[in-house]
């Protein structure tokens, strides 16, 4: 099996977990796409200020970069909050796809409140991100999943979905 698919959703949905067990289920690379946003976009995040377009394009285009960077399997956990954002992912990686971890606004605020002090992410940039996020329904090659079901009932979930894909 080779899937290269992009982990998607608003802060606190749980891309990094979800990445992690099924980068590590599947023994594949995981790329923290988060490790990749410059100092200035993380600052703007550290003071509760939003990213905009302008700020994203450079993350993008270096998640781009190291996408392509890898011939078989690859898990990228990106917000990809913008049908755009897809686009662009999609452009360096034609068979990338999407797993998008939808939750409501309240759990995503209480899984933020809920981090340890270390991330960056402001609390009050919730809002932010649901007035970003386009919606992925109808797009080919997204599978919606509920972030709050367990991650192995997720990983399985999205391995059952790429094979099937696959025949």
């Amino acid at each position: 099996m080779v899937l290269k698919v992009v982990v998607m959703g608003v802060a606190g949905c749980g891309k990094s977990s979800l990445g992690k067990a099924l980068a590590s289920a599947a023994g594949w690379p995981l790329i923290e796409g988060d490790d990749f946003h410059p100092v200035e976009n993380v600052t703007k995040m550290r003071l509760g200020k939003p990213l905009d377009d302008g700020d994203r394009a450079g993350w993008l285009d270096a998640l781009c970069g190291e996408l392509r960077k890898y011939e078989g399997g690859v898990v990228l956990t990106c917000s990809a909050l913008k049908k755009a954002y897809r686009e662009r992912l999609r452009s360096a990686v034609p068979e990338l796809r999407f797993v998008h971890l939808q939750l409501t606004r309240e759990e995503a605020q209480r899984r933020v409140e809920q981090r340890g002090g270390g991330h960056y992410f402001n609390v009050s940039l919730i809002d932010s991100q649901f007035d970003t996020l386009e919606s992925t329904a109808g797009e080919p090659g997204v599978l919606g999943v509920d972030a709050t079901q367990p991650l192995e009932a997720l990983t399985r979930k999205i391995i059952e979905w790429y094979e099937e894909g696959r025949a």
